[in-house]
């Protein structure tokens, strides 16, 4: 086995495991919207975006596989077709995000736009992988536009080489709001931050990535899981009649602090014990 088979491999055993741990990866969860455009269609943690327009529909992450059936039933919930999703995006290539972009692909008939580093894993036909075809490779900065909504690809590498922030900007009670919809800034068990001959840079992504997130101005707090940014207890409390609790700029400073300090932890670690990975 190669090398690179063997990290496939691991991976994709990690991320087996953390689904059978975590039965809110594929829990079904009430659809509703957030702000502005912006509704949620995703499962209990892992989180999938649809922005609405008069000119069809963005989808950010498609999930699992088995999770599409789940973000159909949302997407029609709200009144919205399924058909209509113009553009698929991925927060980044790991298959709890992005294993069913191909499917909805074919599907729906949607463009699938992807950051240029994160090209690779999505066509990739490996394993776990969606195998598909990516219509718009996509660079830092670039935006993506459809019926008046644009969103802003920030790449915020070091959890994938291409994994991307998500920014934009919403009306709401007469409002702009900054929306900021995470990629991630977690370091997994078994990353290798020091060391890491397949990729060298890795330690150094994630500090610029840090303070790219700390740079962001934000309002509505989002992310790729629901856990990042307190989806549960939000939903709970927006259901109760309060104030949008979903604009949240000091829980995501709070966040953002949290998960560099946290990294910053791990990197010293490492840095004392070279050859170790992340637990």
């Amino acid at each position: 086995m190669t090398l690179r088979a063997i990290i496939v491999s691991f991976f994709l055993g990690a991320t087996a495991l953390l689904a059978q741990g975590n039965p809110d990866w594929h829990r079904e969860f009430p659809a509703f919207r957030i702000a502005g455009n912006i509704y949620y269609v995703g499962t209990a943690d892992l989180a999938s975006y649809l922005i609405a327009t008069p000119q069809g529909h963005i989808l950010l992450n498609t999930d699992f596989k088995e999770d599409v059936p789940l973000i159909k039933k949302s997407v029609e919930q709200l009144g919205f077709a399924y058909k209509d999703i113009k553009i698929i995006l991925i927060s980044h290539a790991h298959g709890d995000h992005d294993e069913a972009t191909g499917l909805v692909r074919s599907e729906t008939g949607a463009k699938l736009m992807v950051m240029d580093a994160d090209v690779p894993a999505e066509e990739s036909a490996a394993p776990g992988r969606p195998g598909a075809h990516v219509d718009r490779v996509l660079h830092d900065g670039d935006t993506v536009e459809l019926g008046g909504s644009k969103l802003i690809a920030q790449l915020t590498p070091g959890h994938t080489k291409g994994c991307t922030t998500w920014t934009m900007q919403v009306r709401e009670d007469g409002r702009t709001l900054n929306v900021v919809v995470i990629g991630s800034p977690n370091v997994n068990a078994g990353y290798v931050l020091v060391g890491n001959k397949n990729y060298p840079q890795i330690a150094d992504d994630y500090v610029k990535t840090f303070a790219r997130l700390r740079s962001f101005p934000c309002d509505v707090f989002l992310g790729a899981h629901g856990a990042y940014f307190g989806l549960k207890a939000k939903h709970e409390k927006l259901m109760a009649g309060a104030t949008n609790p979903f604009i949240d700029p000091d829980g995501y400073k709070a966040y953002v602090a949290e998960r560099n300090e946290t990294f910053q932890k791990e990197w010293a670690r490492q840095r004392q014990n070279p050859g170790s990975s992340a637990r």
